[in-house]
Order: C-alpha cells, then structure tokens, then sequence
C-alpha cells in the first residue's frame, strides 16, 4: 500500500496495481490504518524526510503504524555530502530539513526508535538509507555502520558551527568561479546552452544570475517541461535534439549527479567539438569523451 498526497503520481501507481491512498501521511490517518488493521512489516519512506515540515509528529505516526517487530527503512540526503561535496542547489523552498545520521537518530531515538543499520548510497550526489525498529524489539542488533558513521560525521565537523560558516564561504567561492568560467567563455564569443529543467538547476541559476545573457536555452528529456521556461530566469526548454541543430561550443551540465549518464547521451557533440562545463562540486571543463580537462582551461575559453 502507498501513501501519496500527490493526485497524478497516486494514480501512476494504481494503474500498477498498487493501492494508493492519495492523502498527506500524518498522525489522524496513521491511527484510521491502524484502526484498520493495516500496520507494516516494512515501511519505505525514500526522500521523505527532507520534506516534512513537522519532522516529530511525522516520526511518531510512522512508529504507531509499525508492527511491535517491524522493520523502518528510509532514505534521505546525507549533509555531510551536501556540504562536502558543494551540492548548494540541492537547498530549496519544497526541502524544510538537511539531516545528518547524528541528527536523525536522536529524533527516532526520542520517539522510541532505534536505528540498527545504515547505508551510504549514491543517490542524489550521496544520501543515506537508514533502518529502524522499536527500541524494545531485540531481534536485530545495531550493525557496526551505525557507531562507525556517527563517529565519522563527528570527525568531519558536522557537530561544530565552524562546519557550517565554512560551507557559506565556499559557496560564495563557487558561485565567483562559475560566472568566471561562463563569462571568460563568451567574451571569447563562444556558445553555451544549458542541460536540465529540474528543481536544483533553478536554484543555481538564480542565485548565481546567469540568464540568456550566458545560456541561450536549455534541454530536457522531459516532455512535460519542453516548451516551457525556466522559473526566474526566463530560460527557455527544448527538446534535446535542439542541440545536434544549434551545435553549441559547450553544454552547462545542471544535473551534476547523473554528468556520466549525460555526457554518454550527448557523445555526438565530439562532431563539432563540443565541451561540457559541470560546476558541482566545483567548475570543471569536460571534452566531449567525458576527460576533465586541466584547471587551466578554465581561464582559456578558446582550449
């Protein structure tokens, strides 16, 4: 069974056969599912967490919806990744927490949950899945991932504000180096069109300016997005194949986490070429086979 206040994605999963009820989760219709006789094995909540903007009663409706011997498995975007890794665009209006496992195991340990495993997963530039039961289900010992990933987060700082003031520095540092990247590029009159239409490519874009002063359009395989424009920069959508015709001298990669997967995708540019320009974690300069070219390219736009 799913839960899912979104009507058009509740209705994908039931032409799948499965049983959605198309509500937000909260505490009134964990207790109408328990009352039910509905309460999980397993329950899945995959970026869930970030989103929920009462994080407490969110948990505690997850807990009274748990059988005694249950098992709690969610997935979530790691902070350590996010700050180590620059992942800035991934910060926006729909997220209302960025969590780290130190964090998140309090607040299931303050609601009688214990966490037994964790995993690092790649998703989303790095996240983490965690898995929780009832502090008094000893069925399933806590696995050594748990104090060895809350000792490793201690060691990286994300117990200390230090951590934190220097992340705002290095964001400031990337936006400087992004726009100098771009604007070396066109005063060399190069071309320059943008790849992807997702949420954290709007939030680059506006906090660092870049318009159609610096990209002419960009491209999305979504066909729900094409024809349309970006939010606050006014950048128009196409369909991919907009690039074989316009044959831009380089592609400013905004889905970061997936460049490999993209860069394979738009190989032809090889014909004329093209380069790709990827800014998360930092500003580098692909050629068109997917080899980071050297640092000093970024000062030569005609490289």
């Amino acid at each position: 069974m799913g839960v899912e206040p979104a009507s058009n994605v509740a209705q994908e999963a039931q032409s799948k056969g499965i049983p959605t009820i198309i509500k937000f989760f909260d505490k009134e219709l964990s207790d109408e599912l328990v009352g039910q006789n509905k309460q999980a094995d397993l329950l899945i909540g995959n970026n869930i967490l970030a989103q929920v903007p009462d994080l407490n009663g969110f948990i505690e409706s997850v807990k009274n919806l748990l059988k005694p011997t249950g098992v709690i498995t969610m997935e979530f975007h790691h902070l350590m990744k996010l700050i180590d890794n620059n992942q800035f665009d991934t910060i926006s209006h729909e997220r209302f927490s960025y969590l780290s496992f130190t964090v998140v195991e309090k607040i299931f340990a303050s609601h009688g949950l214990t966490i037994f495993d964790v995993e690092e997963i790649p998703t989303h530039g790095g996240s983490l899945r965690i898995y929780a039961r009832h502090a008094e289900d000893d069925s399933k010992p806590i696995t050594p991932n748990v104090p060895e990933l809350r000792s490793k987060e201690k060691y990286n700082g994300l117990n200390e504000a230090e951590k934190y003031y220097s992340f705002d520095q290095k964001v400031k540092k990337t936006k400087r180096a992004i726009l100098t990247c771009l604007i070396e590029l066109k005063n060399s009159g190069k071309s320059i069109v943008g790849y992807g239409a997702h949420a954290e490519a709007n939030t680059l874009l506006n906090y660092c300016g870049i318009r159609l002063d610096f990209l002419d359009y960009t491209a999305d395989r979504n066909p729900f997005k094409q024809g349309k424009f970006l939010g606050g920069t006014r950048i128009p959508v196409f369909h991919p194949d907009k690039i074989k015709e316009s044959k831009p001298d380089y592609i400013f990669v905004l889905p970061w986490s997936i460049k490999r997967e993209i860069m394979e995708q738009l190989s032809y540019i090889a014909e004329w070429d093209g380069k790709f320009i990827v800014p998360i974690p930092e500003v580098t300069v692909y050629n068109s086979k997917g080899t980071p070219i050297s640092s000093d390219a970024l000062s030569l736009g005609g490289k």
